[in-house]
């Protein structure tokens, strides 16, 4: 069994067999180059002092700041960040955001804290970051993963302020923050559109679907959805709005089916009424979570944690394409069964780079001090009525107040922002599969995207002159 690290680096040395590039780039390129391992005290609401444990490593400065997350989790360890940052290295080299990967873990499970404690734990970390130059609009800009969000933020914004005072551009210092505090429009639901985005693109290929046995599009596929965070929620709900079917949806605590459609408004209410996922009206139960993923259905999408599909249970999987919204959800051993039997696998370091493509539109807004649209849409508003009127008056014909309305609306901050990521997803997507495709040497997507994101880093590093 691999370290989740091992995996990404056995993914990379697999493809970097397929590149030109001479071993000590490759050997640059793969390399962790900052980990910073640290232990703090914090004073509990009940006066005890509990040492937390936490990371935040730099996997790349070919392009800086570096660009990553930061998980709260019981199952944070160093080897998990290193894989994430690397992850993010390769994500953003792929959908042509100019960061370098980082990622940052605290070791803890936020349930088990008071908000008034992991605010605490937030602080402290923001400010053993900024003491040793781990954070900074140029230098590493943080941002939510599993078990943070908006709150966790705006704190580590408002630490990095009050230790910073007067920089100007200190708003750019962390991304997925309240809309109040420099955030953006569509941030939240970012990664799980970009996975619909990306998934929709490879379904709209017909030579693609026409290989693993499927009709063309999205429409009637269906579809089960592993996680009803955040990303999953999502997923779920841009798959079903646009004419799939989510047969199912699993949550750790069990599964629930049902054929017709699952609703995920609705049994994201009632699991917070009730707890649990289980018992969801018209579903039946699923008491074992992971057997969810084994029933029939034309898309999966793991949108929870690593490692939950490995050379056990992959022979059961009876999904033709497997879009990876979580990071690392495939082991290497069931990429090697997927690969041979010929399942699509659409690969979670470019298919879940939404949330670092629109965390890089806020990073620019903050640089900007400007909201996206603030100068244009009036403008495009009048200039749209104008052109509608002329051919009104042209014509003889009157246009209905819905075209009206729809023909003159100018982009808001959400359209523009929407827009940048569907052209983000759909071109990553092309250009991994022209790689694949145009390559019989190149096995799976995966390996394509790696190869896609090598090419890329190798050319950066180049550039800086580190490699004469």
């Amino acid at each position: 069994m691999y370290s989740f690290f091992e995996s990404v680096e056995r993914s990379f040395d697999k493809a970097a067999l397929l590149t030109n590039w001479e071993k000590g780039i490759l050997a640059q390129i793969k390399a962790c180059n900052s980990i910073y391992s640290m232990r703090f005290p914090v004073k509990m609401d009940d006066g005890r002092i509990e040492v937390i444990e936490a990371y935040r490593v730099q996997h790349s400065q070919h392009k800086t700041p570096c660009k990553g997350g930061i998980r709260f989790s019981s199952e944070v360890n160093q080897d998990e960040v290193m894989a994430l940052a690397s992850l993010m290295t390769y994500k953003c080299a792929i959908v042509n955001v100019p960061f370098g990967g980082a990622k940052g873990g605290i070791k803890i499970n936020p349930r088990n804290y008071s908000a008034y404690e992991l605010e605490k734990i937030t602080r402290r970390y923001t400010s053993e970051l900024v003491k040793k130059n781990f954070i900074g609009p140029g230098i590493d800009v943080p941002a939510p993963d599993y078990g943070t969000g908006e709150r966790e933020m705006s704190w580590i914004l408002d630490t990095y302020q009050s230790l910073k005072p007067g920089e100007i551009d200190s708003a750019g210092c962390v991304t997925g923050k309240p809309i109040s505090q420099g955030g953006v429009h569509g941030r939240k639901e970012a990664t799980g559109l970009g996975v619909f985005f990306g998934v929709r693109e490879v379904c709209n290929m017909p030579n693609v679907m026409q290989k693993i046995g499927l009709t063309t599009g999205i429409k009637g596929k269906n579809v089960i959805v592993q996680g009803l965070g955040n990303v999953g929620y999502h997923c779920a709900k841009y798959f079903r709005e646009n004419g799939a079917i989510v047969i199912a949806i699993a949550e750790y605590e069990g599964a629930v089916y049902n054929e017709k459609g699952i609703n995920e408004e609705e049994l994201f209410k009632h699991r917070k009424a009730t707890g649990s996922v289980l018992n969801f009206p018209d579903a039946s139960n699923i008491q074992v979570s992971t057997e969810a993923l084994e029933l029939e259905c034309d898309i999966l999408i793991p949108a929870a944690l690593e490692n939950v599909i490995d050379g056990n249970n992959a022979p059961r999987i009876k999904a033709k394409i497997i879009g990876e919204a979580a990071n690392g959800p495939l082991t290497p051993e069931a990429d090697a069964i997927f690969a041979e039997r010929g399942v699509m696998v659409i690969p979670d370091m470019y298919l879940n780079a939404g949330g670092v493509t629109v965390s890089y539109f806020e990073w620019l807004k903050n640089l900007s001090h400007v909201r996206y649209g603030r100068l244009e849409k009036r403008f495009t508003e009048n200039m749209n009525h104008h052109i509608l009127s002329e051919i009104e008056e042209l014509t003889g014909k009157k246009a209905s107040d819905k075209a009206h309305k729809l023909i003159e609306h100018g982009a808001d901050e959400i359209d523009l922002v929407y827009s940048g990521l569907e052209e983000t997803m759909i071109s990553a997507t092309q250009e991994i599969m022209d790689i694949w495709l145009s390559n019989p040497s190149i096995p799976d997507m995966r390996t394509a995207a790696y190869v896609c994101a090598i090419n890329k880093v190798g050319v950066a590093y180049k550039e800086l002159g580190i490699f004469p």
